[in-house]
């Protein structure tokens, strides 16, 4: 790759593919290329088509795809296979019929077995049976990478894939319902502290900013109460509490999208597909916490001083999930931003926006 070199990243405006965007511009590349959804439809096979017939990309990223957390995947299983694997399909098969150098996919952790050895190996891949809540997805993402590996071994083909841990930063989905467990834990944490300071003006400005179910900022103070009680944000007296899904217990690694799309971008430069499987790479920090802790964690940057009731009646989804990310490092790349500070960042950025 050089600076001119044409590339396409197709999910730009998303969290993953904008910090891969930002990434791409410090170092210099200034031929690069996006669509918005309303630009491209990459579940239409002709629109895709003529795509590439009009812009000859050279390298593709492929980072678009329908994402969410535990009640979203569990909730919307049709649309989370379905639309990913159209995604996929799409844009590898045309990036082989217009001969894209390199293209990189980007999975997610989720595709290992749900209870398989820890810290997991790349070579755990389809050892075992997956994590129920998001097997949908996780299958989608599995088919996303035999794909990549499919078409390097009968076209030569330059395709890799890497799977992040769970990722968190800019761009992030803050929705009640559809976000991962970090952002909700975020909103819901500032909502409550908000309410704790009986701050209407905050919940009002954070209404009009991510609208839920139609509701604004213009809504009264019951219809913002209601509002937060059905999301678990409720207030008895002068106890406010926040209700979490689950037991706290999962254990949960955590990176920074920044840091993910510099490994995407380190990969995309110093990484070819090799011809022995599993040829995806695993990016994280090598460290994981519980999900009780990260409340905990969480908590303390917010300055958020009400309750914490944990939900056992809810789904906890896999036990464990912390990535052996050897293969990364010994190829030469690590983190540089701890959990504690992304999150001091992230919550500094979510407060003042």
């Amino acid at each position: 790759m050089n600076n001119e070199s044409k590339i396409y990243i197709a999910g730009h405006n998303g969290m993953v593919g904008s910090a891969i965007k930002r990434n791409l511009e410090k170092r210099g590349f200034t031929n690069i290329t996006g669509r918005s959804i309303d630009e491209l439809n990459l579940m239409n096979e002709k629109e895709v088509l003529r795509f590439f017939e009009a812009e000859r990309p050279e390298y593709v990223v492929l980072a678009a795809a329908k994402v969410g957390g535990i009640v979203a995947n569990n909730t919307y299983r049709a649309q989370f296979i379905y639309e990913n694997l159209m995604i996929q399909n799409h844009i590898i098969h045309q990036s082989y019929r217009f001969g894209v150098k390199k293209l990189l996919f980007l999975g997610s952790s989720c595709i290992y077995p749900r209870m398989a050895e820890q810290p997991i190996k790349e070579e755990s891949l389809l050892t075992g049976l997956l994590e129920p809540t998001n097997e949908p997805y996780a299958i989608a993402k599995i088919a996303g990478i035999k794909m990549c590996e499919a078409y390097h071994a009968q076209y030569g083909c330059n395709f890799i894939s890497i799977m992040p841990t769970n990722l968190y930063g800019p761009n992030d989905n803050y929705d009640l319902e559809k976000s991962h467990v970090l952002p909700a834990l975020i909103r819901k944490m500032y909502l409550g502290k908000s309410l704790q300071e009986n701050n209407w003006a905050n919940l009002r400005k954070d209404l009009n900013k991510r609208p839920v179910e139609g509701t604004d900022g213009t809504a009264s103070e019951q219809e913002i109460l209601v509002l937060l009680d059905k999301y678990g944000i409720k207030r008895d007296g002068n106890t406010v509490s926040i209700t979490l899904w689950g037991s706290g217990s999962p254990m949960r690694e955590f990176l920074h999208v920044d840091d993910m799309a510099d490994a995407s971008v380190f990969l995309l430069l110093n990484y070819d597909a090799p011809d022995t499987i599993p040829s995806q790479v695993n990016a994280g920090c090598g460290k994981d916490v519980s999900i009780y802790n990260l409340a905990g964690i969480v908590k303390k940057t917010i300055a958020y001083n009400g309750e914490i009731i944990w939900d056992k009646t809810k789904p906890d989804g896999a036990p464990k999930k912390l990535l052996d990310v050897s293969k990364l490092t010994n190829l030469g790349w690590t983190p540089s931003i701890s959990l504690e500070e992304g999150i001091r960042q992230v919550v500094a950025a979510y407060i003042t926006r």
